[in-house]
C-alpha cells in the first residue's frame, strides 16, 4: 500500500511532472442569493392582485352600478326637464335646420308655441286654483257631513236609538285616526327606505339604457356579437363612417344626430331604420361604405344592407340580429302541404321568405326568367323549386333541356313533354333544336290567334338549366350558322331573342339558369330580355350588374356581397312578379330547399294530377323511326289524344322526321295499315291508346314494321 508523502519544507529542486506533490483546489460555495426587497415583493403582489381577472371584474361591476345609478338620474333628471320646457323642441329645430329640412322645422316650431301656450295658460290657472281648491275641500266636506249625518238619521229611525245618528260620522272619525296611526307607523321606515328605493329605481333605468362606459358593462353587452340596435348606436355609426359632411353635420345637430333617424322597427330577424341624410352627403356615399358601416354596428357585411327608397336623401338600412341569417328557414308549403295545388294565371308560388321573415311568393304568369350566380350555390333548387310548383297546374306544358345532366331534373319525367339531359355538345344542339321547335310553336299560335284573338293556348315552359354551355357551345352547323355565340347567326341566341319578343303574347316563356355570367356566356341583350331576374352569390360588382341591371345594383342589389358557401339559395330578386318594398328595385330572398327525394314527392303528386304524359327524349334525328311505337310513345298513359296533339307531340319528338309532311291523313293511314284507324268522340278525331297497342300486336305477328323516314 502507497502513501502519500507530504513535505514539510520547500524543496530545492524543481519536481518532476511524475514526483510533483497533488494539489488540492478547494472551490468555495456561492454566496446566497440576495433577499428581494420587501417593496419588490409588495409591488409585484400588488400587480398581481391588481391584474387578476377577479379584481378586474369587480372593479367593472363596482363602476358599472354606480354609473348606472349615476347616468340613471341624468336621464331621469333630462327626461323631466323636457316634460317641463320646449328644450326637446328647441332641438328639433335646430336639427331640422341642420339637416336643410324647412318644412320639419316649421312643423316643431309650431309645436313649440303649442307647448308654450298650454303652458302659460296652466300658469294662469294657479293663480286661481287655490280659492277654487278651498272652496272644493269646503263643499266637498260639507256635503260628506251632510251624507253621515243623513245615514245617522236613517239608522236612527231604523233602530229607535237616537245616538245612532252620530254613528257614521264617529265611524269614520275612528278610520281617519287609524291612517293617521299608520302613516305615523310607516312614516319613519318609509324615510329610511325611501332614498334607497329611489336609487334602486335610477339604476334601474341606468341599467335598461346601458348608461355605462363600453369598458365597464358586462361582456355579453360590449361584445360585437347580438349588441342592441339603438339610435345612439346608429348615430355613431354614421358619424364614425370616414364622410366628413355627414361628421360635420351630426356634430352640429343640437340632439346629435337623432333627428336623421326614423322609428327603430322590428323587421323579420332584425331591425329597420329610414335615415334622412344632412344637405352635402350623398347616399352612394353611404351605400360605398357598407363594409365600415357594419362594423361600426357591431355586425358582419352580410348582415345589412342599405337600399335607396323613393324619398330624397335617405337610406333605409337593415340590420340582422347577429347570427340570424346563418340559421336556416323552415321547409317549403310544397312539401309540407300535400293539398297545394298551382294556378299559373292568377297564382304566386312560394319561394322562400325575405329578410324581415315574411313569405316571399312570385307570380311566373307571362314572365321570362334568368337565375344567375356562381357555381354549387343553389341555382338548379331555386328554379326546380318554380317549376315543381308550376306542375300542379295541370294545364302548363314543360320542355327542359338539363345541361347538366346529373339527374337534377330527373322527376319531371312523365310531367315535362320533352327532356334532355346531359352536357355534351349533341345536348346542347338538341337543346337549341328544342328552342327552335318552340320558336315554331310560338308563330303557330300567332298565327292562330290572328285568325281567332279570342284563342287560348296552354301556357308552355321553356327551361334551359345551365344555359352559358349553350352560348359557349363551338358545334357550327351544316347551313355554316353557329348554335352558339352572340351574334345574329347564332341559332340559340336567336332563338332564345324570338321567344322574348313575342312568346309571353300566347304563354310561350323562356326560363334560363347560367352560372358565372360574362358578356360571353350570358348576352346582353338576352339576359335584358328576362321580366324577373334573379341572382344567387356573384363574384364582382359588374357581374351583379350584368345579372339584375344597372338600376337594381345602384338602388342597393348587392349579390356580390353575400358569401359564397354560406349564403347558398339566397337570392336577390328584380322582377314586378314579387311584392318589393316601395321605393326598392330589388328584395333579397332565402330560398326554400327541396331535396331531391322530397322534389319527387312533389312531382309525383304533379303527375297524379295530369293524363299521362309521355316524356320525349330527343334522339338522333337522322336515324330511321318506328312510327307505330312513336305514336304509342307519346300517348303514353292516356286512353285517348287528339290526333293534332299526337302530330304536335311527333314533331316535337322528331322535328326532321315527323315534319310538315306529317298529316292527320298519314297517321291514319298508318293505323289502318295494321288494322285500325282513328275515331271522333264528342266532334274531335282522336287515337285510342288500346287501338295503337292492338294495332302493334297484329304487326308484331304479321312481322312487318311501318317505318318513318
Amino acid at each position: 500500500m502507497s502513501e502519500n508523502v507530504v513535505h514539510l519544507h520547500k524543496p530545492t529542486d524543481p519536481p518532476s511532472p511524475d514526483t510533483a506533490p497533488t494539489v488540492l483546489t478547494v472551490v468555495p460555495d456561492a454566496p446566497p442569493a440576495r433577499p428581494v426587497p420587501l417593496w419588490v415583493r409588495s409591488g409585484r403582489a400588488i400587480k398581481t392582485g391588481v391584474t387578476h381577472d377577479k379584481t378586474r371584474a369587480s372593479i367593472r361591476a363596482a363602476a358599472r352600478h354606480s354609473l348606472y345609478t349615476f347616468n340613471g338620474g341624468r336621464i331621469v333628471a333630462r327626461r323631466a326637464w323636457d316634460g317641463r320646457t320646449g328644450s326637446r323642441y328647441e332641438r328639433m329645430i335646430r336639427a331640422a335646420e341642420g339637416a336643410g329640412n324647412l318644412e320639419a322645422a316649421e312643423e316643431w316650431e309650431e309645436r313649440l308655441q303649442r307647448f308654450r301656450a298650454a303652458r302659460h295658460h296652466r300658469r294662469m290657472d294657479l293663480l286661481h286654483s287655490p280659492v277654487d281648491a278651498a272652496k272644493g275641500v269646503a263643499v266637498g266636506a260639507g256635503m260628506s257631513v251632510g251624507v253621515l249625518v243623513a245615514l245617522g238619521v236613517v239608522m236612527a229611525i231604523n233602530t229607535g236609538q237616537a245616538g245612532d245618528v252620530i254613528t257614521p260620522l264617529s265611524a269614520t272619525i275612528d278610520f281617519i285616526a287609524l291612517l293617521i296611526r299608520i302613516v305615523q307607523i310607516v312614516w319613519g321606515p318609509a324615510l329610511t327606505i325611501g332614498p334607497f328605493l329611489a336609487l334602486l329605481a335610477l339604476w334601474s333605468v341606468g341599467r335598461k339604457q346601458h348608461a355605462a362606459p363600453a369598458w365597464a358593462l358586462p361582456a355579453n353587452v360590449r361584445s360585437s356579437e347580438g349588441e342592441p340596435i339603438t339610435p345612439s348606436i346608429v348615430v355613431k355609426a354614421l358619424r364614425d363612417l370616414g364622410v366628413p359632411a355627414l361628421r360635420n353635420a351630426i356634430k352640429e345637430m343640437g340632439d346629435a344626430g337623432a333627428s336623421m333617424l326614423g322609428p327603430i322597427r322590428i323587421a323579420g330577424c332584425g331591425v329597420e331604420v329610414d335615415v334622412t341624410l344632412p344637405s352635402g352627403v350623398a347616399t352612394n356615399e353611404v351605400q360605398s361604405k357598407r363594409r365600415k358601416l357594419a362594423e361600426n354596428l357591431t355586425r358582419h357585411e352580410h348582415e345589412v344592407f342599405i337600399v335607396i327608397p323613393q324619398a330624397a336623401r335617405t337610406v333605409r338600412l337593415w340590420i340582422a340580429d347577429s347570427g340570424a341569417l346563418d340559421e336556416p328557414i323552415g321547409p317549403s308549403p310544397l312539401v309540407t302541404d300535400e293539398t297545394m295545388t298551382a294556378n299559373y294565371k292568377t297564382g304566386k308560388a312560394p319561394w322562400g321568405q325575405d329578410l324581415r321573415g315574411d313569405a316571399a311568393t312570385i307570380s311566373l304568369y307571362q314572365r321570362h326568367l334568368l337565375v344567375t350566380g356562381l357555381s354549387n350555390q343553389g341555382k338548379t333548387a331555386a328554379l326546380r323549386a318554380l317549376a315543381l310548383w308550376l306542375a300542379l297546374d295541370r294545364s302548363v306544358q314543360f320542355w327542359i333541356a338539363d345541361l347538366k345532366g346529373i339527374g337534377d331534373w330527373a322527376m319531371f319525367e312523365g310531367i315535362a313533354q320533352v327532356l334532355i339531359e346531359g352536357p355534351s355538345d349533341d345536348h346542347v344542339i338538341q337543346a337549341t333544336e328544342m328552342v327552335e321547335n318552340a320558336v315554331e310553336e310560338m308563330n303557330r299560335r300567332i298565327e292562330a290567334r290572328r285568325n281567332d284573338p279570342t284563342a287560348v293556348f296552354p301556357p308552355l315552359i321553356v327551361l334551359v338549366d345551365e344555359a352559358q354551355l349553350a352560348f359557349m357551345c363551338p358545334v357550327v352547323g351544316e347551313d355554316k350558322r353557329p348554335y352558339g355565340g352572340s351574334k345574329a347567326t347564332s341559332r340559340y341566341f336567336m332563338a332564345v331573342r324570338k321567344i322574348h319578343n313575342q312568346g309571353r303574347a300566347v304563354d310561350v316563356l323562356m326560363w334560363q339558369g347560367t352560372q358565372d355570367p360574362t358578356d360571353q356566356n350570358l348576352p346582353k341583350l338576352v339576359r335584358e330580355g328576362a321580366h324577373t331576374r334573379a341572382s344567387l352569390v356573384l363574384g364582382t360588382e359588374s357581374q351583379a350588374r350584368m345579372a339584375l341591371g344597372d338600376k337594381a345594383v345602384d338602388g342597393g342589389a348587392a349579390p356580390h356581397l353575400l358569401r359564397q358557401g354560406l349564403d347558398k339559395g339566397t337570392l336577390v330578386v328584380a322582377s314586378d312578379g314579387i311584392t318589393i318594398p316601395a321605393g326598392q328595385a330589388s328584395i333579397t330572398v332565402r330560398t326554400h330547399f327541396i331535396d331531391d327525394e322530397p322534389a319527387a314527392e312533389v312531382a309525383d303528386r304533379a303527375k297524379a294530377l295530369r293524363d299521362g304524359v309521355a316524356t320525349l327524349r330527343v334522339v338522333d334525328q337522322e336515324e330511321e323511326r318506328d312510327a307505330l311505337a312513336d305514336v304509342a310513345s307519346v300517348i303514353g298513359d292516356a286512353p285517348r289524344l287528339r290526333t293534332n296533339e299526337i302530330l304536335k307531340r311527333l314533331h316535337a319528338l322528331a322535328p326532321k322526321v315527323y315534319g310538315d309532311q306529317w298529316t292527320n291523313d298519314r297517321l291514319k293511314a298508318l293505323l289502318e295499315e295494321h288494322g285500325e284507324e282513328p275515331k271522333k268522340s264528342h266532334g274531335v278525331m282522336v287515337v285510342h291508346r288500346d287501338h295503337v297497342l292492338r294495332a302493334l300486336a297484329n304487326r308484331d305477328e304479321n312481322g312487318s314494321a311501318s317505318v318513318a323516314e
